[in-house]
């Protein structure tokens, strides 16, 4: 099979890269990118669990936690964050890459006034593991505070818009979000409650529904200033181990990936015709389907043995469990690209991170992140 690795722009950051060696050329890169200065004023975060770095810790009533072992045992002292990885997740690594020696907080642990006040605020992570684009995702009971809704994301963010205004004054506040970065990551439990609902809405009503949803969203980010976005589309759904444990021989769910691609082609037409309407907003659209199946068909060309299998977890592909103190763990795990049923290991999400950054037109569009500060 051909082996098919990220490719870079021309106008784009250039990286040396051979195939087997590509996870120490990431070191590399990551390495140096922390040594200058930011190339945006901040970054701010919204989604679900690919990119919450401890949101639902400040939930007492969440079920949907990652705040206990296994989950951050390749994080700095071994400390479980909250994150639904063996230690990092992409946004952090996309933190890195734009110069930022942290990633952004969650918003329930900062004083977000007093770091304005002092210059020192660099953004804010809203995103909450088990949520979606729609308000019901996510949620057990009306009385049960199980996640952060996007709507409620978009609310703090919002308040931080407010804390702005009140320090920086409207014109500086304006250009300081005109130039930062808006992170989205959301959609995949959307598609996955849908689809095994008891009466599941078909995809070519459900997918659309979601498209206008998220419109909505992003109509109200831009209204509160934000100009520039980084936003993932949902991975294939379908080749995760919570969904090869159904299918003969541990193959791919077609149906739910094709979903995703319906997700991601929806997205491509609602970006551009925002596009057209706002003339001053700039955005990369991360196709993680296609990033995912690349993976995926050309495994060893990246280093992993394993990606069918779970890391951490129980029962058929490690997968029918979820990851938990007495789960099984695997000692290898730079060789697998799933950490659980559902997530990526810490270097898958490394790989993710770089190729948004980085990546060819293939991958990520119209342009990659790393275009996005100057564009």
């Amino acid at each position: 099979m051909k082996v098919i690795l990220p490719k870079y722009r021309e106008n784009g950051p250039r990286f040396p890269m051979e195939k087997r060696f590509v996870f120490v050329v990431f070191s590399l890169v990551i390495g140096v990118v922390q040594s200058v200065n930011a190339e945006v004023p901040a970054i701010f975060v919204l989604g679900d669990s690919t990119s919450d770095v401890g949101t639902n810790n400040y939930l007492p009533q969440s079920t949907i936690k990652a705040n206990f072992p296994h989950h951050g045992i390749d994080f700095p002292f071994a400390i479980p964050t909250g994150r639904f990885s063996n230690g990092f997740n992409t946004a952090d690594f996309l933190a890195k890459l734009f110069g930022f020696k942290k990633s952004p907080p969650p918003f329930f642990s900062q004083n977000v006034k007093f770091s304005i006040k002092i210059r020192k605020f660099r953004g804010i992570n809203f995103s909450s593991a088990g949520c979606g684009l729609l308000g019901s995702t996510g949620q057990t009971t009306p009385l049960q505070k199980n996640v952060i809704t996007m709507e409620e994301q978009l609310f703090q963010f919002s308040t931080v818009h407010n804390d702005l205004l009140t320090f920086k004054g409207p014109l500086e506040t304006e250009k300081f979000l005109s130039k930062s970065l808006f992170f989205i990551s959301i959609g995949s439990n959307d598609i996955m409650n849908n689809y095994y609902s008891s009466n599941p809405i078909p995809k070519e009503y459900f997918i659309p529904k979601l498209g206008l949803v998220y419109e909505k969203h992003l109509r109200n980010l831009i209204s509160l200033g934000a100009r520039k976005f980084g936003i993932v589309s949902v991975p294939a759904l379908g080749c995760c181990p919570s969904q090869r444990i159904y299918q003969a021989n541990g193959e791919c769910l077609e149906e739910l990936n094709n979903q995703a691609r319906a997700f991601f082609s929806t997205m491509e037409l609602l970006l551009g015709n925002l596009r057209l309407e706002f003339k001053d907003i700039k955005y990369s659209l991360g196709n993680m389907v296609d990033m995912t199946l690349n993976v995926i068909d050309n495994a060893l060309a990246f280093n992993f043995k394993f990606v069918k299998t779970a890391c951490c977890g129980s029962g058929t592909l490690n997968a029918q469990g979820s990851c938990s103190p007495i789960s099984d763990l695997c000692s290898n795990r730079n060789e697998y690209l799933f950490w659980d049923s559902f997530h990526p290991t810490q270097t898958a999400s490394k790989l993710a991170a770089f190729t948004l950054y980085g990546g060819e037109p293939r991958f990520v569009s119209p342009i990659n992140f790393s275009q996005l500060p100057d564009a």
